[in-house]
């Protein structure tokens, strides 16, 4: 009988134990949730991520010092459409061996659906599974969200909070069990982003970093076009360009 019960006991516990292992990386791409398509799911060997360039074009050295060190992780890519026109591409990066339990997403500058691939990183290589999205649209302008409505509450606020939903199962799939806690980093347009996770989705995140957020919108906005208005309101007032030549020949002097 002691036997009977203690094996009965053993093999729960095995169960257990391959319970909480979670899915291979591999099996991620075929994890079903609303409104979401994985394009892809794959082991990215240690230091096999080529670091991205900077805004010169050039990979600086720190970040290639970085991303030659950055540990094996899993890549999960994915197209997430909350509505018909939605688009909202995420990254979600999920270290293959030095989990700390944690979820970090990050946010977006200005109107750039730029994902901070050397954020991303920075977190895998400190144990965070990481999260990352380009808002709902491509390049560096609002112009696609005119006449888009629903491209424009993406970026606005739901892009982000869809994305840490989305992370947040591949984090519990892949190990077995939820990220103990969940935080969020941003600034400027990200810190606006932080703001209305707060307010909106208070339950997505732990706590957030939040940098010189972009907030109030309108009032900034407002701000910009008055500036714009008064540097070229005049043909005078526009800085010709020998003039930004003497700037700089002045300030490397």
């Amino acid at each position: 009988m002691k036997n009977t019960l203690y094996a009965a006991l053993l093999l729960a516990a095995f169960a257990g134990a391959a319970q909480a292992a979670g899915m291979s990386c591999d099996d991620l791409a075929k994890v079903k949730l609303p409104g979401t398509a994985i394009t892809a799911a794959a082991v990215v060997a240690r230091g096999a991520f080529p670091a991205p360039p900077g805004q010169n074009g050039q990979v600086q050295p720190q970040a290639a010092a970085m991303f030659a060190g950055l540990p094996a992780f899993c890549r999960v890519q994915a197209t997430l459409r909350p509505s018909a026109d939605s688009d909202i591409k995420v990254e979600v990066w999920l270290p293959q061996d030095n989990f700390n339990g944690r979820l970090q997403a990050i946010g977006n500058g200005g109107f750039s659906s730029n994902i901070g691939l050397g954020n991303l990183a920075q977190g895998v290589a400190e144990g965070f599974a990481m999260v990352g999205s380009n808002t709902g649209h491509e390049g560096n302008s609002g112009a696609v969200m005119i006449g888009h409505p629903e491209k424009l509450i993406d970026w606005g606020y739901r892009a982000e909070h869809e994305m840490t939903v989305v992370a947040k199962a591949l984090v519990k799939a892949r190990y077995g069990d939820p990220a103990k806690y969940s935080y969020y980093a941003g600034c400027s347009t990200g810190g606006r982003q932080g703001w209305i996770a707060a307010q909106y989705y208070p339950n997505d995140f732990d706590g957030l970093v939040i940098g010189d957020a972009a907030n109030p919108m309108t009032r900034n906005q407002a701000s910009t076009i008055y500036a714009n208005l008064i540097l070229n309101n005049f043909a005078a007032s526009i800085i010709p360009a020998r003039g930004f030549r003497n700037v700089e020949r002045a300030s490397s002097a």
